[in-house]
Parts: C-alpha cells; structure tokens; sequence
C-alpha cells in the first residue's frame, strides 16, 4: 500500500472484497456487523455404531466371560491379601529392585490389594463398553423441580437401566461382581480389627506405682515403693526436701540401675510416661486442702507430672505462688488447693499419689494413684 492509499486516522473503512473477515491492522478503523445469532444450530448427535456384542450373542457371552474374569481377579487378589497378611511377618524384609530393602508385608499387601481393586476397576470399565446401553441421549433443561410424571420417569428409568445392563440375563457377571465387590470389604476390615493390638484393658488405669509392671487385664499387688529421683535412681529421704524445692520422680525399680544399666522397666518410655512424679514441699499451714495434708508427710506432697489436659509433662513449679504450670497449653495447677486447675484448658486437677516414710526415713508411696493419670479417656470419660 503507497501513500495514497493510506487512509487517513478515523476514516471508517470497509473491507475490501476478497479480504473476507479477515482484517489488517493498518486499515484503519472498520465497522463490523457485529452481535450473535439468537440460536445456535443445533448440531445433532453422531451416528450411532452398533457395538460387536450388540449384534452378535456370541461376542456377548464372550464380554461377559471376560468381565468375569477381571471380577475373578479381583476376588482372587483380596484372598491372597487375607492369606499373606496372616502368612508374612510383619518384621520380614524383602529387596525389590528400584525400592530397596522394604517390609516384605507392606509390599505383598500392597500387591495384592492393587489386584483386588484393578479387576474390579476394569471388570466396571469392559462392562459398560460392551455390554451396558451406549446410545447418547439429549435430556433438554426443565425447572429444578420435575413434575411428578417426570420422577415417576426417573424411577421407571432407572429400573429399565438395571434391566437393559443385562445384569439379570448375566448371573455370571451378577455372582463375580457382588463376589468382589463383598470380598473388597474384609482387608479393610481385617487390618481395622487385626492391625491395632491387643485391647487396653485396665492398663491405661494403672501405673507402676500399683506394685511393678502388669500385663493386660492383670493388677499386681501393691506393695510400698520408694520415690526415687530421676534421672539419678537414688532414694529420697524426708529432710532431702526443702520448703520450695522440686524432685522429679520415679517409683522403685522403674528405672535401671544407674552404674550397671540393668532391670528396669521392659517397656521403660511407657511407663515413665504414666507415673512420673513430682514431689513438693510447702508450709503445712498454706495447704487448703484436708485429703491433700492426709496424703502428704509433713508438707511434703507428690502429684502426677503428666497434665490432665492432652498429657504433656508439667514441668514448670513457682516456688513463690506454689502453681504448676504445663507448658502446651498453659493449664495452670494450684499445688495448695489440691492442685486444681485455675487456668488453661485442663478439666481436672493433678491425681495426688499417697505417700509415707519407710523405718529407714525413705520416703515411699502409701497407696497407688486412686484416679488415672493423663488425659482422660473412653471409659473414663
């Protein structure tokens, strides 16, 4: 384009004939038609092409073996995952090559249970490609709420859908798929109901104060223990504690032995966690509490370290205003009112563990927790 043919700024300009709807970015301004059509052509719906099994009973048979053959798999992989899961030790190791060295149990069920879920995937997927209704249908938009001749429909619709899925003319299909869809539930059963361990029983109530350690459903028999210092192991004698000073505190043959690390608890962290101790002494006459100066020795007074709270270790004392402080949550325990709560948000106070002196001057626990320690649980509500 020369000179002459340049238009001049907003001169309107119309597209010359062969440019189409084509529009160059140097001819200036140009007015178009503009605007939508009011409807768009509705375009149809492709040919529909019939489908092998639509048109030949024996390809039909033949889809449906096949369906049951990839419900079949699933069945047989969650079989083998309830076999292995009981089969496998759990602290067998196996080396699979790109992973390493991997729990021999984790693999194998993982295995298994990716079999169980891949045939019953692919059984659904064969199943609707060659079997159930491919034929399109346009549905036109209604108000949200049909009429009731349109729900009625609906229901009608449904019914013929689970009769044209030939579901009830295939009992193979019907028997393999209710078999792996039933079978699918139990590893998920299975590892909910084998995988937990044993049940508490009353060991969440129970702490080595009780007399040493106890199996599930086992109380021993109490018998005094002495308060030992932790982490040190050594005995606490009364005029050991002062007005102000703190002991932390584990009961007698908790701990191992501190030079030749032998006996102790076999399960030494559990343990620890439920009956540590923290020990006190106050001015008899600050004490408010009648039960707390009869459990106590002349002032001195144990209660439970673990907070009531979620059990976080209370492990802050303040000597002046007596309050045991969890640092979580910020519970705050007052040691003179039988350490109730009187901050945060723990709901009950410190269990106080019942104390006394031995022949010797030792100072030895009296009787078990009479509540359980920590955070509460179900059956203590």
């Amino acid at each position: 384009m020369n000179e002459q043919d340049t238009p001049h700024p907003g001169t309107e300009v119309t597209p010359a004939e062969g440019h189409g709807t084509a529009v160059r970015l140097d001819e200036g301004h140009v007015v178009g038609e503009g605007g939508l059509p009011d409807r768009f052509t509705n375009p149809g719906l492709p040919h529909h092409v019939p489908r092998m099994a639509d048109l030949d009973e024996r390809a039909a048979k033949r889809a449906e073996k096949q369906v049951a053959t990839l419900f079949g798999l699933s069945i047989l992989g969650t079989l083998l995952f309830i076999v292995l899961y009981f089969a496998i030790d759990i602290e067998q190791t196996v080396f699979i090559p790109g992973v390493g060295t991997t729990s021999a149990s984790n693999f194998a069920l993982g295995i298994t249970l990716a079999i169980s879920l891949l045939g019953i995937g692919l059984g659904a997927v064969h199943w609707a490609k060659t079997l159930m209704p491919d034929t399109e249908v346009v549905e036109e938009r209604h108000p949200m709420r049909a009429s009731d001749e349109s729900r009625q429909r609906v229901v009608d619709e449904l019914a013929g859908g689970g009769r044209s899925s030939q579901i009830t003319r295939r009992p193979l299909i019907k028997y393999t798929l209710g078999g792996a869809l039933g079978l699918f539930a139990v590893p998920i059963v299975l590892q909910v109901a084998g995988s937990l361990g044993p049940m508490p029983q009353k060991s969440l109530s129970l702490t080595w104060w009780n007399g040493g350690p106890s199996g599930p459903g086992e109380e021993p028999t109490f018998t005094p223990l002495r308060l030992m210092r932790d982490p040190e192991n050594t005995p606490i004698r009364a005029d050991d504690v002062t007005i102000g000073s703190v002991f932390h505190v584990m009961p007698e043959g908790l701990l191992p032995d501190p030079v030749t690390h032998e006996g102790g608890a076999e399960h030494l962290l559990e343990e620890k966690a439920k009956a540590a101790v923290l020990l006190m002494r106050l001015d008899p006459d600050q004490i408010q509490s009648q039960k707390e100066l009869d459990w106590g020795y002349e002032g001195i007074v144990a209660y439970s370290k673990i907070c009531t709270h979620v059990g976080c270790p209370v492990g802050l004392y303040e000597q002046q205003t007596h309050h045991l402080l969890c640092p979580c949550h910020q519970s705050t325990f007052d040691v003179t009112q039988d350490c109730k709560v009187i901050f945060g948000p723990a709901k009950r106070p410190l269990p106080q563990l019942k104390i006394d002196v031995d022949d010797e001057g030792y100072l030895v626990s009296a009787a078990p927790f009479a509540e359980a320690v920590g955070p509460s649980f179900w059956e203590r509500g």
